[in-house]
């Protein structure tokens, strides 16, 4: 895997950019003047990151690893700490799948009805590869999300919750507070 230079990536055009980010020169940022990168970000090959209406904003020693998705309308903040395994799709607009309306992006806005609203994954959270997260959905503080799991709603702080639809299997441990602190200092 090779990376952008640091040259080509301030010459991207972030809305924020933090220091020592490294993207993958197979990676596919679209609209970077919407994008806020915190320190230390790592996005991988074939990772495709869409803002269309509203800023994404990724914290501090983020990883987005090979053959994410990260695409809607409305906005996006994953916290400092929070990775994404490969293959996670965040969406934060979908098509209307009912049948009362026409669907995808070549279709005039009249006849469809995308539905958007913001996703937060939080500090410390990591999601599973293959998962798919939905619009509107939080994910607590120290959350993991398991492989292959479906997120249609909220997910409560340090909880492991997996499955289709994705929900609490049991409680998640908190040490990672205490290395986080280490961490720090």
């Amino acid at each position: 895997m090779a990376f952008l230079s640091e040259k080509r990536i301030n010459q991207l055009g972030f809305q924020k950019l933090g220091r020592n980010v490294q993207i993958s020169d197979k990676a596919s940022i679209y609209q970077p003047h919407l994008i806020s990168l915190g320190d230390n970000v790592r996005i991988d090959d074939f990772v495709v990151i869409s803002p269309s209406d509203e800023p994404f904003v990724f914290g501090s020693y983020i990883h987005i690893a090979s053959h994410c998705t990260i695409i809607g309308r409305s906005g996006l903040t994953m916290k400092t700490y929070s990775g994404l395994s490969g293959r996670v799709s965040v969406y934060t607009s979908s098509d209307d799948y009912s049948g009362d309306f026409m669907t995808n992006p070549t279709v005039p806005k009249v006849f469809t009805n995308v539905i958007s609203a913001p996703v937060l994954i939080g500090k410390h959270v990591i999601v599973g590869a293959g998962s798919v997260i939905l619009p509107g959905v939080s994910i607590g503080f120290g959350s993991a999300i398991s492989a292959l799991a479906l997120v249609t709603r909220d997910v409560p702080e340090h909880v492991i919750a997996g499955g289709i639809p994705c929900r609490v299997i049991k409680t998640r441990g908190k040490k990672l507070i205490e290395l986080e602190k280490r961490f720090d200092s």
